[in-house]
Parts: C-alpha cells; sequence; structure tokens
C-alpha cells in the first residue's frame, strides 16, 4: 500500500486522534492538528517526523489558512484532508446565548467551510485529493434539543454535498461521514449545554440535558469507525456518504422515508403553482 499524507482537524482527541494514531501505525504521515498540542507528544515520541503537528482553533480563518500553506509547502503533496474537529451544542434555541450560537457555527460550519477553501487550491495544483468531513446522522435526522447543532451538520453536509460535484472535475473527490454513537469522549467531554430554562422541563427539548450522562450508551466501536474511515479513500470513485452504526442507519434511513413521503404527497399540489400550460394554434 503506498503512504499516503493526511492532515487532520482535532487531532487531539476522539476519531480524530484515534485516525492518527491508526495511521501512523500503518506507515501513513500526519498532519495533526489540534488547539493544544501538548495532547499530541507522546505520538510524536514515537512516530517522529512522520507525524507533523500545529496548533489550530478552526474559529480562527486567518489561522487555518496560515497552518493548511505551511503544511504542504513542508510535507508536499497532501492526500487527504480530514475536517474531524467540532462538538455539540445541546438545548432548546431560547436558552442557547449569541456567544454560543456564533461559537457553535464558526467551529462546526464556518471552520470546515474555510479548511477545503483553503486546501483546494493545492489540491488542484497537485493533481486531485480527498477531503472527508465528520458529520453525524444529526446532519440528516433531528433529535429535539439539538436545534444549533442539526443547523451546523445540515449546512456542512449541504455544502460538502455540493462541493463534491464542483470539485470532481480536479479530481478531488468528498466523503461525509454519519456516524452513531460511540464512545469517544464527545458526549461527556465534546459537548455543550447552556443554562436550562424551567418553561422547558418537561418538554422534550429538556431530553438533551442528559446528554453528557456517562453512562448513556454506545452502538459502534470508535477504533472500527476510524478504520472505516480510513478505508474510504482506497475507494474509488469516493463515496458521497459513509453511515456507521446501526443506530445511525435506522435514524437516517427512517428520516428520510419520512420526508420523501411528505414531499410525494404533494406531487399534485407543487404542480398546481406551475405557470399556467399556454396553447399555440397553427393558422
Amino acid at each position: 500500500m503506498a503512504q499516503r499524507t493526511w492532515f487532520i482537524t482535532g487531532s487531539s482527541s476522539g476519531f480524530g486522534r484515534l485516525m492518527t494514531e491508526q495511521l501512523l501505525q500503518q506507515g501513513d504521515r500526519v498532519a495533526a492538528t489540534a488547539r493544544d498540542t501538548s495532547s499530541l507528544t507522546d505520538l510524536s515520541e514515537i512516530h517522529g517526523d512522520r507525524l507533523w503537528t500545529a496548533q489550530l482553533d478552526v474559529t480562527d480563518t486567518a489561522r487555518i489558512r496560515e497552518v493548511v500553506a505551511e503544511a504542504f509547502a513542508e510535507l508536499g503533496t497532501i492526500d487527504v484532508v480530514v475536517n474531524n474537529a467540532g462538538y455539540g451544542l445541546f438545548g432548546a434555541a431560547e436558552e442557547l446565548t449569541d456567544e454560543l450560537i456564533e461559537h457553535q457555527l464558526a467551529t462546526n460550519l464556518v471552520g470546515p467551510i474555510q479548511v477545503l477553501r483553503a486546501a483546494v487550491p493545492h489540491l488542484r495544483a497537485q493533481g486531485g485529493g480527498r477531503v472527508i468531513q465528520l458529520s453525524t446522522y444529526g446532519g440528516l435526522a433531528t433529535n429535539p434539543g439539538a436545534s444549533l447543532y442539526h443547523a451546523s451538520k445540515w449546512g456542512v453536509e449541504g455544502f460538502m454535498e455540493a462541493n463534491a460535484k464542483d470539485l470532481a472535475p480536479f479530481g478531488i473527490g468528498i466523503t461525509i461521514v454519519e456516524p452513531g454513537s460511540a464512545a469517544t469522549g464527545f458526549r461527556t467531554g465534546g459537548s455543550r449545554l447552556p443554562q436550562p430554562l424551567a418553561a422547558y422541563d418537561g418538554t422534550p427539548a429538556a431530553m438533551s440535558r442528559g446528554i453528557q450522562n456517562p453512562a448513556l450508551p454506545s452502538v459502534s466501536d470508535p477504533a472500527k469507525v476510524a478504520a472505516a474511515i480510513i478505508a474510504t479513500v482506497d475507494q474509488t470513485p469516493a463515496p458521497l456518504r459513509l453511515v456507521t452504526g446501526s443506530d445511525s442507519f435506522r435514524i437516517i434511513r427512517d428520516a428520510l422515508r419520512e420526508r420523501l413521503a411528505d414531499v410525494e404527497a404533494q406531487e399534485a399540489s407543487a404542480a398546481a403553482t406551475d405557470l399556467a400550460a399556454t396553447t399555440t394554434s397553427g393558422v
């Protein structure tokens, strides 16, 4: 298997950390970025110069451009760019502060947009590559008490799906990953909750207040998910979506069926708003 070079955001924990570990173990090179690169010191000691690190907070657009440019300049070809950095914000929209809303969208939506925009000129120049976007089943389905999180993930999925069409002529493939529940620390350490409003006590939105409970069960093995993500780069063409976990599959399938049924029921009423047909008669 040919050695590849990967650029991964949010490499300090979760799927980003697992992917970095697995890639280094199989002999690939990784440009690993994180808000705190000290968490990657142990890997640097083991793998030496096959691990390139840089401090990066994806809410800082100027820094994104600097780090991406530095990585391509120092490493040469980068085969795969992985947008992994992100977190969950849960609670009713009314409970959220402006700062919480802005930071969620800056991290989960604007950050990946800017990473892709920074990387694409380099990928085009080298003749192609892959972009992998970590999403969630919540990018195609919704739960109560997660409106801003869903807004960020539905937004980034739409952005990436459109770019899959825009960038295909340049040999750049895009894969959106939609995991289900996995014990990555996302719930306990990678999620945020606002100050609750009593008005939502006992409502569906209040269900999200228990998201950080470490006793919540998980379905997927995180290491297997990381391996499945890595394996997508061997598929040609790039799969547009990778669903991992039986829970994710079920939730996405049911949501899409419901949406399709809603749309199909309106075929006649949708056509009723068309411009009136015009007829021409010959002389």
